[in-house]
């Protein structure tokens, strides 16, 4: 649809924007400098393919600038993998299901800032007060009372955890540890990046009792096995959320189902700015032409643009690069076409007849509980399940399950996870289920052992073509959300900077250990 142009008076963004957080150690990522917008005479056009936050990111900082954006999007509405659809249930209540549960942490300053464009003091999102995690043997682990400030944070989370016990902290390797102590970027790729996270935590004699904790908190979070999960990641993971950051491992949650909570609103925000929001639209591909434009070609026909942003997912983007012969880098081609995807993995939504135990958390991380990997009692903290709670009497639970086998019989599997929630939470054994929705996915990136060299950069072979999402390489410090939102402003940025227009400023994580002592101590062992 086309919507009204952008005021040509609109103030741009402002160049030096607070990480709004605690960590005083944040990093300052300064943008391109050059004009605060583009000129009127000639205003370049830009194509952002995928609406998810990669091409949100990269189409707010184009169009804030004054550039003319289309962003196409296959799916129809906004969002991506955090995109959500309106559901009737057998009871008749309108629901909002969702591809489940993702947590917002403070340490993600850039997706902040994206939101804040909307949300300026981030009232939709809400802080959850505990991350517990429970482990079949009968162990607890909390992070409500850990310090935050690195290594305090650390060694109080060992102090307090039943699962470490003193004889296994005596039988650990520290000099196998120190790679954590010092994560740089890319750096660690080169050290860790041929090591799998569950070799990393062997080598280091890591407590098999706490294992579930690095694993459960850390790599599963890209939903894959351990074992083929490169120990970079695992360990960048580590530096963001732990060893490297104050801001500690609390998180936030939308108050609303993502739709009402995010992408709406900020849709509304786009549209203000002019953007063309092109949803249920899906790219064939894109051939740069040797005018210097770029052709774009969907099913409704070819327009031609200055710049694109490929801010697809893995599948989506392996397909458009393999239809794009004009692409004609044959190497990286062949890299975007070894790209693959993390296993299926299974969310599970149940509204329940009888509320679960008044003291359940809002969320509860598991392990040793077959496929069973968490489990969200949405009314804690989301308006739209608490509003059915009220009027029903009733529990609205999601449930996860991670790297499930590909060729797994899924209704089995489906079956499987409500047993294994009756483990869990005892009370829904034999609670009438009012409705049920199971969404069965394979489509978030892999970032397997070995595999970095193969990521694609924001930067492509023609300068007019740039990729962004959480499968690009970057060489800053950042993970899952908060890597699709940087890498969608960095690709904004490297267009913005051709046209000779100033970008969006970003911020990190610190980008180094934060003791010099052990950051001297992890060289040498690098050595």
């Amino acid at each position: 649809m086309t919507t009204r142009p952008a005021p040509p008076d609109r103030p741009a963004p402002p160049d030096r924007p607070a990480p709004r957080g605690r960590d005083r150690r944040a990093q300052l990522v300064p943008g391109p400098t050059g004009a605060h917008r583009v000129t009127a005479a000639g205003r370049p056009e830009a194509a952002v393919i995928g609406g998810g936050i990669a091409g949100l990111a990269a189409a707010t900082a184009l169009a804030e600038r004054g550039v003319r954006v289309t962003l196409y999007e296959r799916e129809g509405d906004l969002g991506g993998r955090l995109t959500g659809w309106p559901v009737r249930l057998a009871d008749g209540s309108a629901a909002t299901m969702s591809r489940g549960f993702h947590a917002f942490f403070p340490q993600y300053y850039n997706l902040r800032g994206l939101l804040r464009r909307v949300d300026p003091g981030l009232a939709g999102l809400r802080r959850l007060p505990d991350y517990p995690l429970q482990h079949r043997s009968g162990t607890h682990d909390s992070f409500a009372r850990v310090p935050r400030t690195p290594p305090w944070s650390a060694l109080g989370f060992m102090a307090l955890s039943p699962t470490f016990a003193w004889r296994d902290l005596m039988r650990m390797r520290p000099g196998a540890a120190l790679p954590l102590l010092d994560v740089r970027v890319p750096q660690i790729y080169r050290r860790l990046d041929r090591t799998s996270a569950w070799d990393l935590l062997s080598r280091i004699r890591f407590p098999e009792a706490a294992r579930h904790l690095a694993f459960e908190v850390f790599s599963r979070s890209f939903f894959a096995d351990p074992r083929r999960l490169s120990a970079a990641e695992m360990a960048l993971m580590f530096h963001i959320y732990f060893l490297g950051s104050s801001e500690g491992l609390l998180f936030d949650v939308p108050g609303e189902p993502f739709p009402q909570a995010l992408w709406h609103p900020l849709a509304r925000y786009l549209e203000g700015h002019g953007v063309r929001l092109e949803t249920g639209t899906e790219v064939e591909r894109v051939a740069p032409a040797a005018d210097g434009a770029v052709r774009v070609n969907t099913a409704g026909g070819e327009r031609r643009f200055d710049g694109v942003v490929l801010a697809a997912d893995v599948t989506g983007l392996r397909r458009i690069v393999a239809a794009s012969d004009a692409l004609e880098d044959t190497a990286w081609r062949a890299r975007i076409a070894r790209l693959r995807t993390a296993p299926p993995f299974l969310v599970s939504r149940l509204w329940l007849a009888r509320r679960v135990a008044a003291h359940r958390p809002g969320f509860l991380g598991t392990s040793g509980y077959g496929t069973l990997d968490n489990v969200s009692v949405l009314e804690r903290w989301e308006g739209e399940a608490a509003r059915w709670s009220a009027r029903t009497g009733g529990s609205v639970l999601e449930l996860h399950a991670y790297a499930v086998a590909p060729g797994a019989d899924r209704e089995h599997q489906q079956r499987r996870l409500i047993e294994q929630l009756h483990t869990v939470y005892p009370e829904t054994r034999g609670v009438r289920i009012v409705d049920q929705r199971h969404e069965w996915r394979a489509d978030c990136p892999l970032f397997a052992v070995g595999g970095y060299a193969d990521r694609p950069t924001v930067r492509t072979p023609d300068p007019r073509v740039v990729v962004a999402g959480d499968m690009v390489r970057t060489p800053l410090p950042v993970a899952l959300m908060e890597r699709a939102a940087t890498t969608g402003f960095l690709a904004a940025n490297a267009l913005l900077a051709q046209w000779g227009v100033r970008g969006q400023t970003l911020w990190t994580v610190p980008d180094k250990g934060r003791c010099a002592p052990l950051r001297w101590a992890a060289g040498l062992a690098g050595r």
